[in-house]
């Protein structure tokens, strides 16, 4: 596919939370990472309000393991509570990623130059990303590393059978990407195939419900410089 990057991400730990565990303030993960959380390792590698990062499929390489610890959550009000999360241990997946083009941002016409983006993503995958990689949770420190997406040996290759997951998160609709002004969360049901999980993408979703409502993040000269009016500005100060 155009515009697509490969990478593996691995870490010690990892917690995708499922929502309905929150509620209690003892978290637990989803067994598999969600649509929405590989979203934002990618941007977190490279991402830019021009481009919509896709997700088309990741590969489970490592088994599915948790492992529960004692956490004592920050308390702003002075107590002092002790809760259980549950996270995934020792976890690494190989993904496949693509990006097109936010069509909703007209105002940003002017940088839609695939080449560019897509070499400037591939130089970030190679050297592990432009911001801190989380698997999940800011305790989960994820890495990044380039890789050709289906090589190297997978515990789930050899499983004949289909794994689903029953209904779980895909992602957000946030209203830069869709051109609504409120934030959805979508739901699906994802089945896993010798170790691989192939994401539908956000508009296939048939279980869509709304948050609440949110405006797009404007980019115009109220918020914006040229690299050229910076550097006009430091040298007058310099005089």
């Amino acid at each position: 596919m155009r515009n697509q990057i490969e990478f593996e991400v691995y870490g010690k730990y990892a917690l995708f939370t499922d929502p309905l565990t929150k509620i209690g303030g003892e978290k637990m993960t989803y067994q598999i990472p969600t649509y929405q959380s590989l979203k934002g390792i990618v941007e977190s590698i490279y991402w830019k309000p021009t481009i919509i990062w896709f997700v088309d499929e990741v590969r489970v390489m490592n088994p599915i393991q948790t492992e529960s610890k004692g956490i004592r959550p920050i308390e702003y009000s002075g107590g002092n509570t002790l809760a259980y999360y549950t996270y995934l241990r020792d976890v690494r997946y190989q993904v496949r990623a693509h990006f097109e083009f936010n069509l909703h941002r007209e105002d940003l016409e002017y940088d839609r130059n695939e080449h560019k983006h897509h070499n400037i993503a591939k130089r970030a995958v190679a050297a592990g990303g432009r911001r801190d990689i989380f698997l999940g949770a800011r305790e989960c420190q994820g890495y990044v590393e380039p890789c050709v997406y289906g090589e190297g040996e997978g515990f789930y290759d050899n499983y004949k059978g289909e794994i689903n997951f029953g209904v779980m998160v895909h992602g957000l609709n946030y209203p830069d990407e869709t051109g609504h002004h409120v934030l959805e969360t979508r739901l699906w049901q994802p089945v896993m195939k010798q170790g691989v999980i192939q994401f539908i993408r956000p508009e296939e979703c048939s279980l869509v419900r709304p948050i609440g409502e949110m405006l797009p993040k404007a980019f115009d000269s109220s918020n914006l410089q040229s690299v050229d009016e910076l550097y006009q500005e430091m040298f007058a100060e310099k005089g």
